[in-house]
């Protein structure tokens, strides 16, 4: 198989590191090939500070990522969250010198590149540059300016920007692991790419992704990015409370949260308890459930309230800004009971979980439509977005070598045409020389015998 029939996304997070490797069927559905997992060693809160371990990481779920696909992995899609992720609203424009002549993708480009060169706060460095809105000229609200005529293009951007910092030892990591980053994409991004639906987008939707160190928020209205931003608490901490409030190991809390966690402690009954075993021969430690949900309860409320703010500061509770598709919950934190209600009550918006079951296609990977690995496969899908863009490049300028071709054939043609005549002209003029030639030797022995005749006739 080659490279360019498959894809791979990278997830780089703060509890687990998945490679998965992937491409589309004949009816455009996502066919996953092999995937590979690990435990990440080295990333806290979606910052990379262990270099060796998450490297090690990465090399671990890849190699079983290329076990399990039976193909090589060379490059791949990654993932970017943490707390230095922040983004900004910015309006740009150029003027294009040849205004008789439609606008171009590449005139689209050349306004992305522009928005790039902005000047940003000492250390930091752009991820995204999304277009919202374009205006052409006067005509304003275009969504799609490619094949209209005008000067000036002119567009609202969503920028997207992060620590140089937090950047590069990403790109390193990737590097040192063998790979090559193909493109670094904002986790949310990649998350609303697999968990939204184009009515949603459309609608009004804000996808909130909680995964273990940081919950990551976009919000998309009228089709249109217009807001993204990463809290950086996620699974992660509420595991830490039922570690501190029930003074228990890491590892027992965590699956005390997976398995008996609950979000709202009024459905939990008091009578109920679940043992946890003692540590080097002490006795068990029984816990209530009602407790456990109370130590997770008071974190989530908090996360919930964040996410609240975030949505004010977009203004999704004004009329024309108002998120008609509410709220798609996602990440793995989003498996916690009753979240969904909790989440209801406290922003006022109907909310649901997210799961990539619309475009994964039904094999035996059942488990990767979990809204846990809602950001692998969001990756795969950006990857394999790249590769198709690309392969579109390769068709268009193979359709442009054509024509180039056929001109170059009917010039040949055209030369040999004009060639032929010339040579039977020239033909034809040898062959009329020759008989002249012939013509002036008959003529000369003609002549010759004359004289003779004429001497021999004076003699006598």
């Amino acid at each position: 198989m080659e490279n360019q029939e498959y894809s791979v996304g990278l997830d780089i997070g703060t509890t687990k590191i998945v490679a998965i490797v992937g491409r589309r069927n004949a009816h455009g559905k996502i066919e996953v090939l092999g995937v590979g997992k690990a435990k990440s060693l080295g990333v806290h809160k979606g910052i990379v500070n262990n270099i060796s371990q998450t490297i090690n990481s990465i090399k671990a779920a890849v190699s079983e990522a290329q076990s399990s696909a039976g193909v090589p992995i060379r490059k791949v899609t990654v993932g970017i969250a943490g707390k230095h992720i922040r983004s900004l609203q910015h309006s740009d424009y150029i003027m294009r010198e040849h205004p008789d002549k439609f606008i171009t993708d590449d005139d689209i480009e050349a306004l992305k590149d522009q928005v790039k060169k902005l000047v940003m706060l000492p250390g930091e460095e752009i991820i995204h540059v999304l277009p919202q809105e374009y205006k052409v000229d006067s005509e304003g609200e275009i969504q799609e300016p490619v094949g209209m005529h005008g000067k000036r293009l002119e567009a609202n951007f969503h920028v997207v920007v992060g620590q140089m910092g937090s950047i590069r030892n990403i790109a390193r990591c990737v590097r040192e692991a063998g790979l090559e980053m193909e493109a670094l994409t904002l986790e949310p991004l990649a998350s609303s790419e697999a968990v939204l639906t184009k009515e949603e987008k459309e609608a009004g939707v804000a996808i909130v992704d909680i995964g273990g160190g940081t919950t990551d928020i976009a919000i998309f209205k009228d089709n249109i990015i217009r807001h993204t931003c990463v809290i950086p608490y996620g699974g992660g901490i509420i595991t830490e409370d039922i570690k501190e409030g029930c003074s228990i190991i890491e590892k027992h809390a965590e699956q005390l949260k997976v398995k008996f966690g609950s979000a709202v402690p009024e459905l939990e009954k008091d009578s109920t308890f679940v043992t946890i075993p003692g540590l080097h021969g002490r006795p068990d430690k029984e816990i209530s459930l009602k407790t456990l949900a109370q130590i997770i309860n008071a974190r989530v409320e908090e996360i919930l309230e964040m996410v609240n703010t975030e949505l004010k500061a977009y203004g999704a509770f004004e009329q024309k800004k108002k998120l008609i598709a509410g709220i798609v919950l996602t990440g793995g934190g989003s498996n916690l009971k009753h979240l969904r209600q909790l989440a209801n009550y406290t922003t006022g918006f109907d909310s649901r979980i997210g799961f990539a079951n619309e475009y994964i296609a039904n094999d035996k990977n059942q488990y990767l439509k979990g809204p846990e690995f809602a950001t692998s496969i969001g990756l795969l899908m950006e990857s394999l977005k790249i590769r198709d863009k690309k392969q579109g490049a390769e068709t268009e300028e193979a359709i442009e070598e054509q024509p180039a071709k056929t001109e170059t054939v009917a010039a040949q043609a055209e030369i040999a045409q004009t060639i032929q005549p010339a040579a039977a002209v020239q033909e034809q003029t040898i062959v009329n020389e020759q008989q002249e030639n012939r013509r002036a030797k008959l003529t000369f022995g003609q002549s010759l015998m004359e004289k003779v005749k004429k001497f021999f006739e004076e003699v006598e």
